[in-house]
This record gives structure tokens, C-alpha cells and sequence, in this order.
């Protein structure tokens, strides 16, 4: 059985203070979760993140890694400035990294790799556009987006590696795909890993749904056979909601 993860990706919001804040009361309402519990705070958050959630059950991540273990790349973090600070995790791909940064399947790849050689856990973003789903092409751009963010990576990595499926229509639209929808392309997502590494690698892979999951509807996504967590953006910002997602099965 795979273990479920829920990550808070906090995107750009919190300072120090604020985070300070929000992780205190998650602490408490977290504990206990029987899920893995991940948060992904802006990069200036990261090393009170790390502090605060020592010893509790809140796994820290980071939002984005740069390929490189150093150099002339003017505003990246590399994957060992954030080991070494404790940071677990990494949100690698997201659909705003993707639309606003130039982000690409290739680029998606090389960050994952070097996440991997660091130690970190990537979570590699997959997903489509409104006029892609409409056109019918959801289950070709996944599948690619797999063949290329994944190209090379071996398969004992990808076993330990997240992914996470957020149909760009739903990401703070309020708009969420049917439990149905979500279920059905998460399981197209684990059929690309199938086809590239086996069986045993697919059904070890934890996939999230990452499209504007919410208390209202968590029960009815994470009990479909496929969906293994989810990848929270506006719900994260609040102790009570997060933790209502973390709780999901309580």
C-alpha cells in the first residue's frame, strides 16, 4: 500500500513571521496524521520552516532547484544550498513555474536529476490546460510530460519520487476536476511509469492530485483507487484547513 502524502505548496505568501505562525498551529493539529505531511514555503521561510518543524511529523520542502550545483545563475537555489539547510523536498515543474518562467519538460528533468543526486524528494508537476482537455489531448501531454520529465532517471529513484497531477484549469479557479477526472488521468500518469519501468515501479510511485483540493472535498478524491495525497495551494495557508486535509481519513 502506498502512504499518503499531502504537500502545502504556499507559493508566494508568508514572511518569516507569518510562516512562524501558520507552523505553530499546524504542529499540533498535524500530529498524528497518517499521512506524510510536507510544507513548501517560500524560499526566506525555509530555514525557520526547518527549525520549527524538528522533531514533529511536518517534512519541510522547497519550491524550486536549480540544476547546477553552483554558478552565474542569478536567482536559483541549488539542490545542496538546501540539504544543507534541511530542506526534504521539492516542488519541481509547477504549472505557474511552467507559464510565467519558461519551465520545460527538459529543464523539468534536469532539476529533477540533480535534486535525486542531492538527496531531495522531488514532486514533478504534470498537467493540462483547459483547451487541451477540451481538445482531447490530456492523456498524450501527460504521457510525454512523463517520458521527458522522467528520461533518464533510474528506477529505483522514481520509486521514491512524487508526482503530482494539477489540471492548469483548476489551479485557483475554484474549479475542480470530478473525482472521476482526476482518478481516471492519475491512472494514465501511472500507466506512462508502467511503460517506462515496469510494474513494480508504477505501483510504488505515489501520485497527487494538485487542482484546488479542499476540506470539501478531500473524502470523496483520496478515497479513489489511484490518487495518493494531494498538492494544496490556498488551502495550506490556514492551520485549520491544512489540517482538515492532513485528517482527511479521521
Amino acid at each position: 500500500m502506498r502512504k499518503a502524502i499531502i504537500a502545502g505548496n504556499w507559493k508566494m505568501n508568508k514572511t518569516p513571521a507569518q510562516a512562524a505562525e501558520l507552523i505553530e498551529g499546524l504542529i499540533p493539529l498535524c500530529k498524528g496524521a497518517n499521512c506524510d505531511v510536507v510544507i513548501c514555503p517560500p524560499f526566506v521561510d525555509l530555514c525557520k520552516a526547518v527549525k520549527m518543524t524538528d522533531g514533529t511529523n511536518i517534512h519541510v520542502g522547497a519550491q524550486n532547484v536549480h540544476w547546477a550545483q553552483s554558478g552565474a545563475f542569478t536567482g536559483e537555489v541549488s539542490a545542496d544550498m538546501l540539504t544543507s539547510i534541511g530542506v526534504e523536498y521539492v516542488i519541481i515543474g509547477h504549472s505557474e513555474r511552467r507559464q510565467y518562467f519558461g519551465e520545460t519538460d527538459e529543464t523539468v528533468n534536469l532539476r529533477a536529476k540533480a535534486a535525486i543526486a542531492a538527496g531531495l524528494i522531488p514532486i514533478i508537476c504534470v498537467g493540462e490546460s483547459l483547451a487541451q482537455r477540451e481538445s482531447g489531448e490530456t492523456d498524450a501531454l501527460v504521457t510525454m510530460q512523463i517520458n521527458k520529465g522522467l528520461d533518464g532517471i533510474a528506477a529505483a529513484d522514481v520509486k521514491k519520487l512524487v508526482i503530482a497531477y494539477e489540471p492548469i484549469w483548476a489551479i485557483g479557479t475554484g474549479k475542480t476536476a470530478t473525482d472521476e477526472q482526476a482518478n481516471e488521468t492519475i491512472g494514465v500518469i501511472r500507466g506512462a511509469v508502467e511503460k517506462l519501468y515496469g510494474h513494480d515501479v508504477s505501483d510504488a510511485v505515489r501520485i497527487q492530485y494538485g487542482g484546488s483540493m479542499k476540506p470539501s472535498n478531500v473524502k470523496g478524491l483520496m478515497a479513489q483507487n489511484e490518487i495518493d495525497g494531494g498538492l494544496i495551494g490556498g488551502a495550506s495557508l490556514k492551520a485549520e484547513d491544512f489540517a482538515q486535509l492532513v485528517n482527511y481519513d479521521k
